[in-house]
C-alpha cells in the first residue's frame, strides 16, 4: 500500500485558511462595518442612565470595543482545550442585557449604578464559566428540526434591527422614518445585490464593504453622514480596571443577569451550531463548551473593565453566509482592528461615520442571509413526517411572538402599546421576550416529547 502523504499535503478546511492580506483585510472590515453599530449600543445607553460624563462615556466604549476584540481573538484562536470554538465567530457585548441593566441602574443611587450592574455581569460570568460544560453535553438534543428552526429565527427575529437603522436608528433622531433615510438603505441594499449579481471572484466576496462605502459616499451630499464624534473624540483611551468603581452585588441584581447570561449561553450555542453548519465543519459538544467557556471569561473580566455580557454577534454569522469567507483568521484579524479600536477612539468614531440608513439596507442582506442558512438545514429532514411539521411549525410560531406583538414606545420613550409578555414576571419576559430563546426551548422540548420520551417508552411496549 502506498504510504500515506504527508500532514503538510492534506487540504486545508476553509476554516483554517490562512489568506493573503490582500484579501484578508477587507474581508475583516466587512465584520467590524457589521458589528460595530451593535457593540457601542450598550455603553451608549448605560452610560447616561448610570449618569456618566462624555468623558467616561468614551471610556465605556472604549472598553467595550476592547474586551470585543479580545473575546474574538480567544474565540477564534483558543487557548488549548480550556476556549475557543475556532471557528469565524465574533464575540461582543450584547444588547440582550440592556433592559435588565437599566431596571438595576433605576433601582440603585447615584455612583452605586454602575458598580452594582458590573458586579451582577461578574457574576453572570462565573455563572457561564460552570455552566458552560453542562450546556455542551446537551448536544444530541440538537437534531437538523431544532438546529434550522433556531438559525431560522436568529435570521428572521433581529429583522427589525436593520430596519431601525435604515430608518434612522433612533425615533429622537433628527429626520427619523424620512424618506430619504429609506431611499438611502434602499440605495445601498440594491447597491450590494447588483454587486452580488455582476461581479465575481475577491469582489464579490467584498460586495457587503463595497456597497456600504458606496452608500457612505451617497450620503454625503444629504447631510447623513456626521463627524462630530470623530472631531471631538479622545485619541487615545486605556481602559484600567475598576475605573467606574469596585464592583458592588446585589442579589436581585445578580439574580436577574444570571437569567439573561442563560439566554445568552443558549444564543451563543445556537450561533455557533449556526457558524458550523455554514462552514461544514460540525459543531460537537467539546466545541460549545470550549466557546462558552469564551464567553464567561470575556464577560468576567470585562466587567472589570466596563464591559457587558458577551455573547455572540448574529450579523457576523450572516457575513460569513454572504460572503462564504470562512477563515478564522479573519475573524481573528477583525478582532484585532476591535483592539485597536478600544485603545484608539478616534479610529473607532471613523468606522461610525457610515450612516444609520446604510448599516440598515446592508443589515437587511445579513440577516436574510442567516435565515436562508436556517432554511438549508431545515430541507435536510423530512418534511412530510407530521412530527417534524409540528416541531418546525410550533417553534417557529412561538419565536415570533415577540415580533408579532411588541412593545411599541412614542418619541420620548413613553409606552404606548404593552407587549404580549408585559405582565408577566420579569425573568419570564427575559426568556420569552427573546424570539431566538423562546424558540430554541419550544424546538428543544417538542423534539424530547416527539422523539426522545415517545420513543422510549415505545421501545419498552415492544
Amino acid at each position: 500500500m502506498p504510504a500515506s502523504a504527508p500532514a503538510s499535503d492534506q487540504p486545508v478546511h476553509p476554516v483554517d485558511e490562512r489568506l493573503p492580506a490582500r484579501r484578508l483585510v477587507p474581508a475583516a472590515l466587512q465584520h467590524i462595518a457589521a458589528m460595530y453599530a451593535g457593540v457601542v449600543a450598550p455603553p451608549l445607553i448605560i452610560g447616561p442612565a448610570c449618569g456618566l460624563d462624555a468623558r467616561d462615556q468614551t471610556y465605556l466604549i472604549a472598553a467595550s470595543l476592547l474586551v470585543a476584540g479580545a473575546a474574538t481573538l480567544l474565540q477564534t484562536l483558543g487557548l488549548g482545550r480550556f476556549a475557543g470554538n475556532r471557528l469565524p465567530f465574533v464575540n461582543a457585548a450584547s444588547s440582550a442585557g440592556i433592559g435588565p441593566m437599566l431596571a438595576i441602574a433605576d433601582q440603585s443611587h447615584g455612583t452605586h449604578r454602575l458598580p452594582t450592574i458590573l458586579g451582577a455581569v461578574l457574576v453572570a460570568g462565573a455563572f457561564c464559566l460552570l455552566a458552560g460544560p453542562f450546556f455542551g453535553r446537551l448536544m444530541r438534543f440538537f437534531p437538523h428540526q431544532v438546529i434550522g428552526v433556531v438559525i431560522t429565527l436568529i435570521g428572521v427575529t433581529l429583522i427589525p434591527v436593520p430596519v431601525q437603522w435604515a430608518r434612522g436608528g433612533s425615533a429622537t433622531t433628527a429626520g427619523f422614518n424620512s424618506p430619504s433615510n429609506l431611499a438611502l438603505a434602499a440605495f445601498t441594499l440594491v447597491v450590494i445585490v447588483a454587486m452580488q449579481r455582476f461581479f465575481t471572484g475577491f469582489l464579490k466576496q467584498i460586495a457587503l464593504l463595497l456597497g456600504m462605502l458606496v452608500g457612505t459616499l451617497a450620503a454625503i451630499p444629504l447631510g447623513r453622514v456626521d463627524t462630530h464624534a470623530f472631531s471631538t473624540a479622545a485619541a487615545v483611551a486605556v481602559p484600567t480596571p475598576f475605573r467606574f468603581g469596585v464592583p458592588e452585588f446585589q442579589p436581585a441584581a445578580i439574580v436577574s443577569m444570571a437569567l439573561v447570561m442563560l439566554v445568552l449561553m443558549t444564543e451563543s450555542s445556537a450561533g455557533m451550531l449556526a457558524v458550523g453548519e455554514i462552514c461544514d465543519r460540525p459543531v460537537d459538544r467539546a466545541t460549545i463548551t470550549r466557546g462558552l467557556r469564551t464567553d464567561g471569561v470575556a464577560t468576567l473580566v470585562g466587567s472589570l473593565f466596563g464591559s457587558c455580557a458577551t455573547s455572540a454577534f448574529a450579523q457576523n454569522v450572516g457575513v460569513v453566509s454572504l460572503t462564504r469567507v470562512r477563515s478564522r483568521y479573519v475573524v481573528a484579524s477583525a478582532g484585532a482592528v476591535l483592539v485597536v479600536l478600544g485603545l484608539f477612539p478616534k479610529l473607532g468614531t471613523a468606522v461610525s461615520l457610515v450612516p444609520m440608513p446604510v448599516l440598515g439596507g446592508a443589515g437587511i442582506v445579513l440577516f436574510g442571509t442567516i435565515a436562508v442558512g436556517g432554511i438549508r438545514s431545515l430541507v435536510k429532514i423530512d418534511l412530510d413526517d407530521a412530527p417534524n411539521i409540528v416541531i418546525i411549525a410550533v417553534s417557529l410560531a412561538v419565536g415570533l411572538i415577540p415580533l408579532a406583538a411588541p412593545e411599541v414606545h412614542d418619541a420620548h420613550g413613553v409606552l404606548v402599546t404593552p407587549g404580549i409578555y408585559h405582565d408577566f414576571p420579569s425573568w419570564a419576559q427575559t426568556i420569552l421576550n427573546s424570539g431566538i430563546s423562546a424558540g430554541a426551548l419550544t424546538a428543544v422540548l417538542l423534539n424530547l416529547v416527539f422523539n426522545h420520551l415517545g420513543a422510549r417508552r415505545m421501545v419498552a411496549v415492544r
